[in-house]
């Protein structure tokens, strides 16, 4: 095999993706036949080369998954805590994959999460070039008029770039709150609470139905289950190319 850069090494091994591996190797995570690498260019051949991560041995041929989880609201979307509050890995009960999300959900949010160990995937659906679209149901307060929906559709400016919804409707109206069906084709943190609050009205809750293909259907909260190789295929498909 041809030298690579170690963070696509650890991205086709499915370890993490690319953007995370390079924070591995930052932390001084990766060694490379006994050698802590840090620099970000490394090259490696993953048949010859003795590569670990947190001292366990790479697998190049760990077949690919790809979960989804309906995460309920007090998770972590991530592997590890330091802080030991519950992540979704504790959802999970122990899978035989090193998986890790793509993309996040906030602590207080819920709904779909996909989860898997290809990192060439993950970088497909959460790199902001790729576009997939994710939609949100979202509860609010207040009921947002009709202009205030085409603000967000156009563009609100927040404190790190301009934001828009691919489309945005309101489907549920109350006394002193309502419910919006949103997409958006971005991953910023905080992003549909960040656009809400510009236009006045704060978010409630936040729920996560749709990840470019695929839909949360019925899935019980806190449950999880293995995508179909339709599914999987479809998501190779997800940035339309």
């Amino acid at each position: 095999m041809a030298l690579e850069r170690i963070q696509k090494i650890l991205a086709k091994a499915g370890v993490a993706s690319r953007r995370e591996a390079e924070r591995m190797m930052i932390e001084g995570r990766v060694t490379v036949n006994g050698r802590v690498i840090e620099v970000l260019g490394f090259k490696a051949d993953p048949s010859k080369d003795h590569i670990k991560v947190d001292g366990k041995r790479l697998n190049l041929f760990e077949p690919k998954v790809i979960l989804l989880l309906n995460k309920p609201r007090g998770y972590l979307s991530t592997v590890r805590d330091p802080k030991g509050r519950p992540t979704i890995m504790d959802l999970l009960k122990n899978p035989k994959w090193r998986i890790y999300p793509v993309g996040r959900l906030d602590f207080d949010a819920e709904g779909l999460l996909l989860l898997t160990n290809d990192g060439d995937l993950a970088h497909l659906l959460s790199h902001p070039k790729f576009s997939v679209p994710k939609t949100y149901l979202v509860k609010v307060t207040g009921v947002p008029e009709e202009k205030k929906l085409t603000r967000l559709k156009k563009g609100v400016a927040l404190e790190d770039g301009e934001a828009k919804a691919v489309s945005c409707s309101l489907i549920q109206e109350r006394e002193k709150n309502s419910w919006v069906r949103i997409v958006v084709t971005e991953g910023r943190n905080h992003l549909v609470k960040r656009m809400f609050s510009a236009i006045g009205h704060p978010v409630l809750k936040l729920k996560r139905i749709e990840y470019g293909p695929i839909q949360l259907g019925d899935l019980p909260f806190g449950q999880f289950r293995f995508l179909t190789p339709e599914e999987m295929e479809k998501l190779k498909k997800a940035d339309g190319r």
